[in-house]
């Protein structure tokens, strides 16, 4: 057992090599060490056995049932009785009279800006003369049918219909789908339905949650089969997508609570950077803020910022919540700010430093880079036209966000001539006959002996 002055030692150790202070949730950790960065990066663990079970059964229910089973779930989960799931010409038409003028123009600045993006990725192949006779070009093709899930709970999310729908048309989908949970009168969002339009979506139906995904998924009496899956949801919704994805159909990408990293430096502006973390930490319970900066003033005067505008948030709970699995970080310096950032591999990241160009330049994992103290995070995800589904929980290490290319495919043409068989024929034959498939070797040798 230690001694009382050990134990003081001890005491005196934690304080000046952790110093981990917790108030309102938020925890302060202060100089970590390289070897602690692992732990510190780690998002709140969810046991999803039970919950997997739980999908798995709705999902095969919707497989077996079709809609029978959707609108069994609606009555049971959303409170809604249909007697159809399609949304029809006149709810749009009513839901168009609902929206404010104000929220339309904004709707469609918003869906300008996305288009004018996304525009500017379209791919245009090269055909490339690999050697003498040998020519291989990729051809970009639209997937044909996509499907679209907009959340719809305690945000509905009309902004991602024009993130997921706007590409989806310039791309060249040909049915464009979406579903989304109505409220208990059976209705759809109206903003919801006013950004569909806008932005070109073929169907709409009233679906929430895994029965959504399922029958996008499998295809039912009123919701047609697609081929890929895209958008956020809750945690059923994303481990429906997991599930459908392993054996019927295509998704976006993994994903888990949303998230933002800042780092900031002595020019940062704290109230800002205040905000940006509420901004983050109201989208759910299971959302996480990591706050990283070099200034330690910068550190305590965020932190109070924090805590001062958190008391008048409507979301006040929530994003109360979603601080307990926070971290505020004090690094020495620049560089190990940085590195602490691309070990974490945040979905948003927000550079507020003197030198933001710089750092920038050193991000490698990131879904999306907002730079300087005026680039909030709320101005991707709603309006300067960069896609605002992205990949979190620490998987920007291996994806990126929805783009262009996530509608399309590449396919791979080649054409090869009498010349292009003369120059890699028999490399071709040496190669399959090493690999031991012979009739991949005569595959090619007869061409090259027909040219003899």
């Amino acid at each position: 057992m230690l001694g009382v002055g050990s134990c003081l030692a001890y005491a005196q150790f934690l304080i000046i090599h952790y110093k981990l202070l917790i108030k309102f949730g938020m925890k302060v950790i202060k100089y970590p060490a390289k070897e602690e960065w692992s732990e510190i990066v780690k998002r709140p663990h969810l046991d999803v056995s039970q919950l997997n079970a739980t999908v798995q059964g709705v999902l095969d229910d919707v497989k077996n049932h079709g809609d029978e089973a959707v609108k069994r779930y609606e009555e049971k989960f959303d409170h809604a009785h249909l007697d159809s799931l399609a949304v029809t010409e006149a709810e749009i038409e009513e839901a168009e009279k609902m929206v404010s003028q104000e929220l339309k123009d904004a709707l469609h600045l918003a869906h300008h800006n996305i288009a004018a993006f996304h525009h500017s990725q379209k791919f245009e192949g090269v055909k490339v003369e690999t050697c003498p006779g040998v020519t291989c070009w990729q051809k970009s093709v639209a997937i044909e049918k996509v499907g679209l899930y907009i959340p719809g709970g305690t945000a509905p999310l009309f902004s991602t219909v024009l993130m997921l729908a706007t590409p989806a048309k310039i791309a060249g989908c040909k049915e464009i789908v979406l579903c989304t949970p109505p409220n208990k009168e059976g209705k759809v969002n109206p903003a919801i339905l006013m950004a569909a339009k806008i932005a070109g979506v073929s169907r709409i139906f009233k679906a929430g949650g895994v029965q959504a995904i399922g029958a996008m998924a499998y295809g039912t009496e009123s919701v047609p089969k697609v081929y890929k899956i895209f958008g956020p949801g809750n945690q059923f919704v994303m481990a429906a997508k997991q599930q459908v994805s392993l054996h019927d159909v295509a998704i976006d990408m993994p994903a888990g609570p949303s998230e933002v990293c800042l780092i900031a430096d002595e020019t940062a502006n704290p109230v800002f950077a205040a905000a940006d973390l509420l901004s983050q930490a109201e989208h759910g319970f299971d959302s996480q803020v990591f706050f990283i900066t070099t200034s330690e003033k910068v550190l305590d005067d965020v932190k109070n910022e924090v805590e001062a505008q958190l008391e008048h948030l409507p979301r006040k709970e929530m994003a109360q919540t979603s601080l307990d699995n926070s971290k505020f970080i004090l690094v020495k310096t620049e560089d190990e700010a940085i590195d602490l950032c691309n070990t974490y591999a945040p979905e948003h990241l927000i550079i507020a430093t003197a030198d933001y160009e710089q750092l920038a330049e050193k991000v490698v994992n990131a879904g999306c880079v907002f730079l300087g103290n005026y680039a909030c995070e709320s101005a991707g995800d709603y309006a300067s036209g960069t896609n605002h589904t992205l990949p979190t929980h620490g998987y920007a290490l291996a994806y990126n966000g929805v783009n262009l290319d996530s509608y399309n495919r590449k396919i791979t043409f080649q054409h090869l001539t009498e010349e292009g068989i003369r120059n890699i024929g028999n490399a071709v034959v040496t190669m399959a006959e090493n690999e031991q498939l012979e009739a991949h070797a005569n595959a090619m040798r007869l061409r090259v002996n027909s040219l003899k």
